[in-house]
């Protein structure tokens, strides 16, 4: 092999100790990449391949090493791209400049860029937070630790147990993690394994046991939190230090810049917030949907009307992290509350917080070192806002909101030090000078007056000479060969100075330079490097003035974002006509008119038909709901749990009113797919689900059960439902809705006690049904499964086909055929209450209709009522 040249020999010292990135190698305006990076790239990155010699003498093609390059200024979006695909890139950048350096250039890495790590906007959401995820498992113990280095968060718990790898599962399932850093005993767990690969698509890298040594983190704790904090975690457990530890550790390995930024760190234990598993969260689809993955249709898409990115990731970490205590909840209602009583104020805070900047996360970059001159406009322009917010915020009276104003700092030191320095409309990049603010430096201002007018500064120069010498043919030139020179024509030559040297004799004249021109000279050849380099001087003391505040900035930035996720709950509260709950220890669920926050936004052609809950803590503690298909057993079921959810958030509900005795778990069993990939059917994903529910549950629990035991033979289906439904009212003593097709199941109301009936009232016309959506008393007589099949669109051949085996099955088996109900059996407006019409009623304002109005809205629900 020939002889590597310095150079490749320096990429491949650097390569070796980045094997797992991507290595982006600075030459001159080029990153460029080598050999399987450069192959990788190419493909990833569509760019094309080429090769050069690796070696001091040329070699045939097939011997080159490939090669391929993106120029520095466009780094960021190839960055974003390799990152999204689950890659890492490390940058080596020239730490000289290569004018002035000695033979080869000095070149090393400073910055790892990672999935977790990311801090550019283009590969972030504004309103989801990313974070960086360090877990550590043993015999005994677990704790997870997250980061999101973009806003300085951290977040840390620990368990013990049988059940820790469970709890550690469900904490995942708050973060959505996008990178996590694995010790020995987590990374041969293949549950966590699978879980961060194929739920959350999160790059997973095993760190061993030489990042999650105990001492090491508690000198990282001490170093990067405090004594403090280190003095809040468990005693007892320390995988709570090694997890924060290993995290840690991968950030000042991978960053190598300040993370001061990453100061707080928010230690909780199990008992904090309501615990979702992974389950649940999908079931009830929380953050976004069970079919397209999108926000759209989901509860957050319901109660985000955030203004600010941060709000937004605020709002999002309620929704993620129900609270369990009853004072906690009040605080937050009481100041919901006092936001919707105070419509003006609550206005005029969303104008005022409408388009402000992501404070926090412009403050990561200004930290980090990667922001720009636009960041720190947008930083002053986010400030600016503040007083205004301020004074809003203190017209409304609420404990909390009281506390948040007296949180929120105005930073007018800050913003003032700011607009003074960057001006209002930077360039993109402050490596090429014009963004500091004209007069803030007179250095600045006199390199740009050379710049801007240096065609001025020679003929003040030239004035002055011929004033000063009495020569008036006196000029002053430029030419490539001597550069600036003085012109003076032979009939005056004999009055210059003797300051002046000769260089050059001409038929009519002379050529003189003089020590001031010559100067003069160097500083106009100079001055655009010069400015360029004085302005990243005064931009990096600005950003490390900013920086030193950071605590500052992020209080502030705290307050806003809960304030604005506030104002969202309030102003979504009177838009769709929610309720304050009524929130306790007391064990009870009471829910009148409650509605599903998310279908009935997204009826188009239709009311919501509200309906009534109440689960007792000793009474009525289980409900068997049973009715034909599509008629809303599920949604019923799936609104009880988000009701209970919202208002453990703080939020207000979908109701006319809420009493909500905190749970501490909900679980649910709701539909069911094959889960191919493990290999398992329908009916053993049911039964593992169900099995997790019956193991975890108490009674403080909400479980909602729907259809268990319908994977099988009807017998065998049947008797596990009704073991199951008695395991959870004898043996757990849980809440729960249970719904089933099993009509056999409904005779338990009269043997097992806090159990109660329900069904889906139904109205038939012959052979037609109409689903009312109403839940009343009792159990419903049969299934409807033929008359809901041709509502489906099946064959009118296949549905009479249908109808007549029934009969003939059930004259085999002595069951009498129940017919439909006839015309004359349908409920009554007083006994079902006919929701849409209620409804309307409800909302009718009867003052301000006109009589013809009034006659139009009694013909419209008289054609409902027929």
């Amino acid at each position: 092999m020939a002889e590597l040249t310095p150079m490749m020999r320096q990429y491949l010292e650097i390569k070796k100790d980045n094997p797992d990135s991507i290595l982006f190698f600075r030459l001159g305006d080029f990153y460029e990449m080598f050999d399987e990076d450069a192959r990788t790239a190419s493909r990833e990155l569509d760019l094309t391949l080429t090769s050069r010699d690796h070696g001091k003498h040329a070699k045939p093609a097939e011997e080159r090493i490939p090669m391929c390059g993106i120029p520095y200024h466009a780094s960021e979006a190839y960055i974003a791209r390799l990152i999204a695909k689950g890659y890492k890139v490390a940058i080596c950048e020239q730490m000289e400049d290569p004018a002035t350096a000695k033979g080869l250039v000095k070149r090393d890495i400073i910055r790892v860029i990672t999935p977790g790590t990311v801090t550019d906007a283009a590969c972030l959401d504004d309103k989801s937070s990313n974070f960086l995820c360090g877990i550590y498992l043993d015999e005994r113990s677990a704790a997870a630790a997250f980061c999101d280095v973009t806003t300085g968060k951290a977040h840390l718990t620990a368990f013990s147990g049988d059940e820790r790898v469970e709890h550690i599962i469900n904490e995942l399932g708050r973060f959505s993690p996008a990178e996590a850093i694995l010790n020995d005993g987590a990374w041969a767990e293949s549950r966590l394994l699978e879980t961060l690969r194929e739920k959350f698509h999160c790059r997973v890298e095993r760190g061993g046991e030489r990042r999650f040594l105990l001492a090491d983190a508690e000198k990282s704790i001490r170093r990067q939190f405090g004594e403090e904090a280190l003095k809040r975690l468990p005693a007892g457990n320390p995988a709570a230090a090694m997890a924060i530890g290993g995290l840690l550790s991968y950030l000042y390995e991978t960053q190598k810049t300040d993370l001061s930024h990453i100061n707080d760190l928010d230690y909780y234990e199990q008992g904090v917030f309501l615990e979702l598993d992974l389950t649940a969260r999908r079931n009830l689809e929380l953050t976004e949907t069970l079919r397209n993955k999108e926000k759209k249709g989901s509860l957050l898409w319901v109660l985000d009307k955030t203004k600010t990115p941060m709000g937004g990731r605020c709002l999002r970490s309620w929704l993620e992290r129900p609270l369990l205590s009853v004072t906690a909840i009040n605080r937050r209602s009481s100041a919901v509350a006092a936001l919707v009583e105070a419509t003006i104020a609550r206005e005029e805070l969303s104008a005022a917080m409408t388009g402000l900047g992501d404070m926090e996360r412009l403050l990561g970059r200004i930290v980090y070192g990667t922001a720009g001159g636009r960041d720190m406009a947008s930083l002053r322009a986010a400030m600016e806002r503040l007083p205004e917010i301020k004074a809003q915020l203190a017209s409304v009276k609420d404990r909390r909101l009281g506390e948040l104003a007296a949180e929120l700092d105005v930073l007018e030191d800050l913003r003032d030090r700011i607009a003074r320095t960057i001006c209002d409309e930077p360039p993109f990049s402050v490596r090429e000078g014009g963004f500091i603010r004209d007069g803030f430096d007179q250095e600045v201002d006199r390199l740009r007056h050379i710049l801007q007018g240096g065609k001025g500064v020679i003929p003040e120069m030239e004035a002055r000479e011929k004033e000063k010498t009495g020569i008036r043919t006196l000029k002053i030139g430029y030419n490539k060969v001597f550069g600036y020179y003085i012109e003076v024509s032979n009939s005056f030559k004999d009055q210059v100075p003797d300051t002046y040297i000769r260089k050059q004799t001409l038929v009519n004249g002379e050529r003189f330079i003089t020590q001031e021109l010559k100067d003069l000279e160097h500083e106009i050849l100079t001055a655009s490097e010069r400015v360029v380099a004085l302005e990243y001087q005064l931009f990096t003391a600005l950003r490390e003035e900013i920086s030193a505040a950071a605590v500052r900035i992020q209080k502030t930035a705290a307050a806003v974002a809960e304030l604005d996720a506030l104002v969202s709950f309030a102003a979504v509260a009177v838009r769709n006509n929610y309720c304050r709950p009524d929130v306790d220890e007391s064990g009870v669920i009471e829910i009148q008119e409650g509605r599903h926050p998310v279908v009935e936004r997204v009826l188009k052609d239709s009311l919501f038909v509200p309906n009534h809950t109440f689960m007792g803590e000793k009474e009525e503690r289980v409900a068997i709901i049973t009715g034909p298909n599509m008629a809303g057993k599920s949604t019923y079921m799936r609104q009880v749990a988000l009701i209970v959810l919202m208002a453990q958030m703080g939020s207000f509900v979908p109701a006319a009113h809420a009493h909500i005795g905190v749970v501490d778990r909900i679980f649910t069993r709701i539909g069911a797919s094959d889960d191919l990939s493990a290999g398992q059917s329908t009916f053993m994903v049911e039964m593992t689900e169900v099995s997790d529910i019956l193991h975890h549950a108490t009674k403080n629990s909400l479980l909602i059960l729907d259809e268990i035991g319908r994977g099988t033979s009807t017998y065998d289906g049947m008797s596990i439902a009704r073991a199951v439904l008695e395991y959870c009212a004898e043996k757990k003593r849980a809440k729960t809705l249970f719904a089933t097709h099993y009509h056999e199941l409904t005779e338990l109301e009269n043997s097992l006690p806090g159990t109660v009936n329900y069904n889906i009232a139904v109205k038939a016309r012959g052979e037609e049904i109409i689903f009312l959506r109403k839940i009343v008393p009792g159990g419903a007589d049969r299934s409807y499964g033929i008359e809901v099949a041709r509502l489906a669109g099946l064959p009118e051949k296949v549905v009479q086909r249908a109808k007549a085996i029934l009969k003939e099955l059930e004259a085999e088996n002595g069951v009498q055929y129940v017919a439909a109900r006839r015309e004359s059996d349908q409920m009554t407006l007083g006994a079902l209450g006919e929701g849409e019409v209620l409804d309307a009623i409800r909302r009718c304002q009867p003052d301000t209709l006109t009589p013809i109005e009034a006659m139009s809205l009694i013909y419209e629900w008289k054609q409902k009522l027929q």
